[in-house]
């Protein structure tokens, strides 16, 4: 129950500070908010049921020893995050939309109490979801509509573990619980490539320490073979996202950058079928071309990694979690423009001016 009231009061107030317009969609985020927390049962409630299979039984058991290690070892949250389970019975838990101008790389913003402005919206309907890019597209803005597996309250809420990702590989696993809990330890309001460049550092620290614990050979394998797939994908999106934003800088004619767009994601999605036969076959992405591909898949792929070597270095540098944790909330006090100067100094690296969406594979 407390729970509950903390739900109607948080998105109630969201609501009146977003006024008339926006209510409708507050609604449905708390009515998808409160559907996940009251699916979600303990997670000993599942282990200890004869009605449970072995399979999941197993995952949850493993998910247990990752959120212990999580805190033991990593200095994330000890607290009820992922110590309950919900079996949601659809894909995923919700879907984001990301909407960009037809011309352009640079993502509508949409702005919310607590998470401040953000480059995507999210529906707990796949329905709804479609239904808005609909009106977006009508509006001439192009549109990726994407299944979100997993996502951080910050703490405002007990953050079951879902059906959505629970068949991961145990190092995607363990990659996605540290991602989210490192969300609660620090979080800037309308900094996304701050927040989870950070969450990315800290769930690629996890996993290498975790893995040197727990990880068999098959496991590291196995985990090895998805890094190297990411890199390569994401090798490929940042190649095309290139050759778009150098297009929509010509001086020539609307119509003209439109054919070039169009040839650019032609060579996309032919230079991905190339990529995936290296791959064995492998399909996990293939999700991703899903819809007609648009400037909005392309928008922010930089958000999760950007800033990631700065972090790693401010790690090195600090030698302890803890430490580190200490420098990044520090860092987290300036103001954004010095914040991102220093990251990509430490880092050495130019960061990207426009901000990305999270790219992963689909769960086999």
């Amino acid at each position: 129950m407390k729970m509950k009231w903390r739900a109607l009061i948080f998105f109630g107030m969201a609501g009146l500070v977003a006024g008339c317009a926006q209510l409708g969609y507050f609604v449905q985020a708390a009515q998808g908010q409160l559907s996940l927390l009251s699916e979600a049962r303990p997670i000993d409630d599942w282990l200890s049921s004869p009605d449970v299979e072995d399979k999941l039984k197993g995952k949850l058991t493993r998910v247990k020893q990752i959120r212990q290690f999580a805190a033991r070892e990593l200095a994330l949250p000890d607290n009820d995050t992922f110590t309950t389970y919900a079996d949601l019975k659809r894909p995923f838990v919700m879907w984001n939309i990301v909407a960009t101008p037809e011309l352009s790389l640079k993502p509508l913003q949409w702005c919310f109490p607590v998470a401040g402005c953000v480059n995507y919206r999210g529906y707990y309907s796949k329905e709804d979801a479609q239904s808005y890019a609909a009106e977006l597209r009508a509006e001439k803005y192009d549109v990726e509509v994407s299944g979100v597996p997993a996502y951080s309250t910050l703490g405002w809420f007990k953050d079951p573990v879902l059906s959505t990702f629970i068949q991961y590989p145990d190092g995607e696993l363990a990659r996605l619980v540290f991602h989210e809990l490192a969300h609660q330890v620090v979080y800037v309001a309308g900094d996304s490539r701050f927040n989870e460049s950070f969450a990315v550092a800290v769930e690629e620290a996890g996993v290498e320490r975790w893995m040197a614990v727990y990880g068999d050979e098959k496991t590291r394998r196995a985990y090895a073979a998805y890094e190297g797939r990411k890199r390569d994908f994401l090798a490929l999106l940042m190649k095309h996202r290139k050759q778009l934003q150098e297009n929509y800088e010509r001086d020539v004619s609307d119509d003209e950058k439109r054919q070039e767009k169009a040839s650019i994601f032609k060579s996309l999605k032919d230079e991905y079928l190339v990529l995936k036969e290296s791959w064995g076959g492998y399909s996990g992405y293939d999700r991703w071309f899903a819809e007609p591909l648009s400037n909005a898949h392309l928008s922010a792929i930089a958000t999760y990694h950007d800033f990631v070597p700065g972090f790693k270095a401010m790690l090195a540098k600090q030698k302890t979690l803890d430490k580190f944790y200490d420098a990044v909330r520090q860092l987290a006090t300036l103001d954004k423009d010095e914040r991102h100067r220093q990251l990509a100094q430490f880092g050495n690296v130019t960061p990207l001016t426009a901000e990305n969406v999270h790219v992963t594979e689909q769960a086999q």
